[in-house]
């Protein structure tokens, strides 16, 4: 399953500016529903648009990899 490592960015983007960043500094900033950010961070198996993923990526200034990741199914 993929992975989103949006918590994690949003530490790291957070650490960098000096300031707390929020799901609503990111909702405020790209645009993109507030439940779609929220589902992304929270909800593991949610998927989204490669639109939503790019503008992600612009907001983070990072790559999708940094953004996502692969995880093996637990059986």
């Amino acid at each position: 399953m993929i992975r989103f490592k949006i918590k994690a960015l949003l530490e790291e983007k957070s650490f960098k500016d000096g300031k707390r960043v929020t799901i609503n500094d990111v909702v405020e900033a790209t645009n993109l529903a507030r439940q779609t950010i929220s589902r992304i961070a929270n909800q593991p198996t949610y998927s989204t648009t490669t639109d939503t993923i790019d503008t992600l990526c612009k907001y983070f200034n990072c790559q999708p990899g940094e953004l996502m990741e692969y995880v093996q199914d637990q059986e």
